[in-house]
């Protein structure tokens, strides 16, 4: 029975579900099945195994991949991006199918297809770098959550032989690239559900201290006056808050899994970075030989057009046998020359600023 998913509307319910909790669930935090997909693996929910609905699963598998390495979950609506989601299949390592079977709310069976994908690291990497995405590095942390709900009769913490109880805040952090860690439950540590609910964040912290990183995703979950859940979160590294956010959702598991959401937006913007290997966007003049005639001219503003690495472009002058092109670029020129070597339309010349039409 999973105490997240179900909450009880009468406080012997809760209770009732309280107790079922028990050490079974203790080594979940470290064996769930979703932490062995890893950064470059995704699993998205189709309505088929035909041609178009795997073209779809591959958009959007890409795009948990790309918020995973990011750990941004807007990377998706970042410059040129979606040019790239549109061929995902062309970064696809390979993929499967999985059917599970369920009941519905009157006990007839359901079945649900996931596909199961996994893309190429190499390529993924190469076009957080050539689009100038920021990229959450390995190995990362793993913040310990220590989390107190009051479900009426006063905060209790959610210790590891209750990781059940937590399962929504632990899969959401695992969807968003990280893994959190629950305290083993000690009396000393179920004492201190009054420093969560007051927010004595120095005092988790020096209770943490046994526990590695120093890091600490501090939250309380209540029932909310107005009705739902509310959830109050704390972002702590090394002692000091590096975020603080409230939520309200009308279901406790989708208030839990806001912890995790705002952890990964910390972090990932304490740690993650540019890659300087593309180049540093700008504006770059660019010359372009082999153009003789008014189909290659055409030709060359379509792929060009096309690349998801230049946000604009102008002419500046003609050249013999080509034109002169002043280029806005998301990255520098090595990100340009990465992007049209997987083509076959234009060739780069090394450390020059010179591409020739095929």
């Amino acid at each position: 029975m999973h105490w997240a998913f179900r909450m009880a509307k009468t406080l012997a319910g809760v209770a009732a579900l309280w107790l079922v909790l028990g050490s079974a669930f203790a080594q979940r935090v470290e064996g769930d099945v979703a932490s062995a997909r890893g950064l470059y693996e995704a699993e998205v929910n189709v309505n088929g195994q035909g041609p178009a609905e795997r073209s779809a699963g591959f958009a959007r598998a890409m795009t948990q991949v790309l918020g995973k390495l990011t750990g941004d979950r807007s990377a998706s609506s970042r410059p040129g991006v979606g040019q790239e989601l549109r061929r995902a299949d062309e970064y696809v390592k390979s993929y499967d199918y999985r059917q599970d079977e369920g009941r519905s709310a009157t006990g007839a069976p359901t079945f649900t297809t996931t596909l199961i994908v996994r893309f190429e690291p190499e390529q993924i990497d190469g076009l957080a770098a050539t689009l100038g995405l920021p990229v959450w590095p390995e190995p990362r942390p793993k913040p310990v959550l220590w989390l107190a709900i009051d479900d009426g009769r006063g905060p209790r913490l959610v210790a590891l032989a209750q990781t059940n109880a937590a399962r929504a805040v632990l899969d959401r952090a695992l969807e968003r690239g990280y893994r959190l860690g629950l305290p083993s439950g000690s009396a000393a540590e179920q004492a201190a559900v009054g420093a969560i609910w007051r927010g004595d964040t120095a005092a988790i912290a020096r209770l943490s201290s046994r526990y590695s990183p120093p890091m600490q995703l501090i939250g309380k979950l209540y029932r909310a006056p107005e009705g739902g859940w509310t959830a109050e979160w704390t972002f702590v590294d090394t002692g000091k808050v590096l975020s603080t956010w409230t939520a309200t959702q009308p279901d406790a598991r989708r208030a839990m899994a806001t912890g995790a959401d705002g952890g990964a937006d910390a972090l990932s913007k304490k740690y993650a970075k540019r890659s300087t290997a593309a180049g540093e966007p700008g504006r770059y003049t660019v010359q372009i030989d082999g153009i003789r005639s008014n189909e290659d001219y055409l030709r060359l503003m379509s792929y060009l057009q096309g690349l998801p690495v230049i946000r604009g472009m102008v002419p500046v002058r003609a050249a013999p046998d080509g034109l002169v092109l002043e280029l806005d670029l998301l990255t520098g020129m090595p990100g340009l020359k990465s992007t049209i070597a997987r083509g076959d339309v234009l060739l780069a010349e090394e450390d020059t600023p010179v591409l020739h039409l095929r």
